[in-house]
């Protein structure tokens, strides 16, 4: 049977998002629009996952901007993004009058084909997000994010599939974001789908165990008439199959793509030389890594975990986590592995790891999770650690979103005359903090600086929000420019001290003599290391995102006494002892470091 297959392009999302942290630039993506637009592509993935956390948070873009400027240099190819369902582009889920007027944006601003996800393919977090791009009169596509487990099935799946069409989605991908997916098992799913929905499947796979190309390519003969492919120079490990060889294998048969092969070799070429530019942030892991078919880890949360372990000087450590994950997993009902539950399980497992004990910390998003906050777990919960975590606390069961009140109104106002359109108020609901902090520094006209600024005095770091030494500076090298934050100092030890950097938002640890025995804090105040009993601190850098005690507070043993956030999740950092709280030495926003004085108990 004869069977174009149309290709999807994920070179200016998804492949630099799993190689290159995210960090592609707009100016490098637009010199090649011309040719990427010839191609003849059934459509461009460009945008979502997460690229906006990306632009507003490290390369100081507006996401919007991007967009727009990519539908008008790529004006005869479908623009494709990924959207979290209820998530959007967030860490959690949002209102439903927030979620409609995002897809409403997107779909003005440039979006033809929305990707929606659910992390744990519960369809109820679908729902509203389908509707939505409905109503934009654009493709919704329904997608199981697959994974393998005791209770993730073909026949699981394909009811996942049927429930999606039956909210009218226009087609079915197939989001194997790991690199799970076998050539066997994929000619199984694609087959049992396509017996039982009459809608074009699409095959997402990445190619971090090597056999992408061979899912594929048993993908097409079952009937999928869809692939996902990446330009060869940023193609295969964590990335995609590569589109030159894709379309090459389909060449002269029934499937041919149809699509100029000289003309995608020109783009390769040009993607080749763009890579260089951005070497800083290759992940450690781009070669085949067969282990993701045991310990089930994608290869962008394999380089994430990384680097929140090289933040915590626990880089050796990295295999003890990688064997905790799946138990992790396990105890949560099996989530699938991706955004928001690759974060969720993988820093727990950080945290298991790193305090010698399992669940010793619970985050504050595996409590949610336990809760029923982010949807139906996939399977059976560990019913001692829900109960150790959330107590007698309510779980859930309807949809999450159910729960929550319009909130549009509310953060309209809340960021104010800083959202110069309702786009801005959309970059402010998705994250607050970095959202305002990259609307504030648009509108004073600082978000490139160009100065050299000084570097903080030792032992003097200033916290977000903080007076006296800053923070943040650029250093040019080599006609280069790199950003680099402070983001903490560690206490003395052995006569030297750890201080904490993040270069472009890759962190980096340096260690200098130390000066003094103590941590520089905001205007000038000191935090002196914990040695007392009742001397609350963290074992890991962080912020502040509240304080819950106030001098005189009695509080009792395992109170929470502030909530602090690392590696994008929070924890609730409990008073040691039961006392009397005799000083509170940070305040909300602050950025704390292992081993402070954040709060004295006198027992």
């Amino acid at each position: 049977m004869s069977q174009k297959i149309h290709v999807t392009d994920t070179i200016l999302r998804d492949a630099h998002q799993s190689l290159l942290a995210t960090r592609m630039r707009t100016e490098d993506m637009l010199p090649i629009c011309d040719k990427l637009d010839r191609v003849g592509y059934w459509s461009l993935e460009v945008w979502g996952g997460a690229t906006f956390d990306a632009c507003v948070r490290f390369l100081k873009e507006d996401p919007w901007e991007r967009l727009r400027q990519l539908k008008a240099a790529l004006p005869n190819t479908r623009l494709q993004m990924l959207l979290r369902g209820q998530n959007l582009l967030g860490y959690r889920h949002y209102s439903d009058d927030v979620v409609e007027a995002f897809v409403a944006k997107a779909a003005a601003n440039g979006i033809d084909v929305f990707r929606i996800f659910d992390a744990m393919n519960d369809v109820r977090n679908l729902e509203t997000a389908i509707r939505a791009v409905k109503k934009s009169g654009k493709h919704a596509q329904g997608t199981i994010a697959y994974t393998t487990s005791p209770v993730h099935t073909t026949d699981a799946f394909v009811a996942q599939g049927k429930a999606m069409a039956a909210l009218g989605v226009d087609s079915i991908a197939i989001k194997d974001m790991a690199g799970l997916l076998t050539p066997y098992a994929t000619a199984e799913l694609v087959k049992a789908l396509k017996a039982e929905i009459k809608l074009p499947v699409f095959i997402h796979s990445h190619d971090t165990a090597g056999v992408a190309s061979m899912c594929q390519l048993k993908a097409i003969e079952s009937g999928a008439e869809h692939i996902d492919t990446a330009i060869s120079s940023l193609a295969w490990g964590t990335s995609h199959p590569g589109t030159e060889s894709m379309v090459a294998a389909l060449r002269g048969t029934p499937y041919d793509t149809g699509l100029d092969l000289e003309l995608l070799q020109e783009i390769g070429v040009y993607f080749y030389a763009v890579r260089k530019k951005y070497h800083q942030f290759e992940s450690e892991f781009t070669g085949v890594d067969t282990r993701v078919q045991v310990n089930q880890v994608p290869g962008g949360m394999i380089s994430n975990l990384a680097n929140q372990l090289k933040e915590q000087g626990a880089l050796n450590r990295i295999n003890e986590v990688f064997a905790e994950i799946p138990k992790v997993r396990a105890d949560l009902g099996y989530p699938p592995l991706v955004t928001p539950t690759s974060q969720i399980v993988g820093t727990q497992a950080v945290f298991n790891v790193l305090a010698g004990e399992r669940y010793k910390t619970i985050t504050n998003e595996v409590k949610l999770y336990l809760q029923g906050r982010y949807g139906l777990a996939p399977g059976q919960i560990n019913a001692e650690l829900r109960k150790q975590a959330i107590g007698s606390e309510e779980v859930i069961d309807v949809r999450p979103a159910d729960l929550l009140k319009p909130e549009l109104e509310r953060l309209r106002a809340e960021v104010g005359a800083l959202a110069a359109s309702e786009e801005d108020v959309l970059t402010y609901a998705m994250f607050p903090d970095i959202g305002r902090k990259f609307l504030e520094e648009r509108a004073a006209g600082t978000l490139t600086p160009e100065a050299l600024l000084p570097i903080p005095e030792a032992g003097g770091v200033a916290p977000v929000g903080g007076e006296g030494v800053p923070t943040e500076f650029v250093i040019d090298v080599h006609g280069e420019s790199y950003r680099v934050d402070i983001t903490g100092v560690g206490v003395k030890g052995n006569g030297k001290r750890h201080f904490y950097l993040s270069i472009d938002g890759m962190p980096e640890e340096v260690v200098f003599e130390a000066l003094n025995d103590y941590v520089g804090g905001a205007g000038g105040s000191q935090r002196k290391s914990a040695s007392a009993p009742g001397d609350v601190s963290t074992s890991m850098p962080g912020n502040i995102v509240e304080v819950l005690v106030k001098v005189g507070d009695p509080v009792k043993a395992g109170q929470a006494v502030l909530i602090s956030e690392a590696m994008k999740m929070e924890t609730e950092v409990q008073a040691p002892i039961a006392g009397t709280v005799k000083a509170v030495h940070v305040a909300k926003g602050d950025r704390v470091n292992p081993g402070e004085v954040l709060v004295e108990i006198e027992g």
